[in-house]
């Protein structure tokens, strides 16, 4: 499918048309927002990854269940190129396959925004510790003024707490008629820094979403 059609795809979820934003409609919404996101790209078989860099590897269909997905993170540019390559045969005209430099996760979690609430939940290092593992550092639950920590209160600093915070605005003004209808957006995140070739972290630690999809 091309990248117009998808767009098509992402303007009718907008209009209400499509009431269930996959993986592939939250990357691209992620490009839309005002947010601190992955600089994905959409593989076709013609890139060439850079040797000397690491890569993540990720895929997203069209319809249908997009939960456990083939993926393949930090790997160097043959390798993920060979894999990238077999996951787009895979695919073929059912979805696509995306790739973005890899980075060092040091604390990740998910963003769950509700029409009256907001959830924070967060661990430390990679994401996958959460959603694979049910490992769990803090969960924040915040409903108007009111505040609740379940886990390590210590875990998130207030500047990291209002730095994920401060984007809560623009998501509820994008998905306003989702979150009427009952729905909820949830995003992952991470606090991360960049990655040399033998996954060391490299300057400054940054906030970076790299999914988004309706619940």
């Amino acid at each position: 499918m091309q990248l117009n059609n998808m767009k098509n795809i992402r303007e009718k979820s907008l209009e209400g048309k499509v009431t269930i934003m996959n993986k592939l409609m939250g990357f691209y919404e992620l490009k839309t927002m005002n947010l601190p996101s992955i600089p994905w790209k959409e593989y076709t078989g013609t890139e060439e990854l850079d040797s000397e860099k690491l890569w993540t590897i990720r895929s997203a269909v069209f319809k249908g269940d997009d939960l456990n997905l083939p993926r393949m993170v930090g790997e160097i540019g043959k390798k993920a190129k060979d894999f990238a390559d077999s996951l787009l045969k895979r695919l073929k005209d059912r979805g696509m396959v995306i790739y973005y430099p890899y980075f060092v996760a040091n604390k990740s979690g998910t963003l769950n925004i509700f029409w009256d609430g907001i959830i924070i939940e967060a661990v430390k290092d990679d994401l996958w510790n959460l959603v694979t593992y049910s490992d769990r550092e803090v969960t924040i639950r915040i409903d108007g003024s009111i505040e609740q920590v379940d886990g390590n209160k210590e875990f998130l600093s207030d500047d990291e707490k209002n730095e994920i915070l401060r984007h809560v605005p623009e998501i509820r003004k994008l998905f306003r008629d989702e979150l009427i209808e009952g729905k909820s957006i949830l995003l992952e995140w991470s606090f991360a820094q960049d990655s040399s070739a033998n996954k060391e972290p490299v300057g400054d630690e940054y906030l970076v979403f790299y999914e988004a999809r309706t619940i």
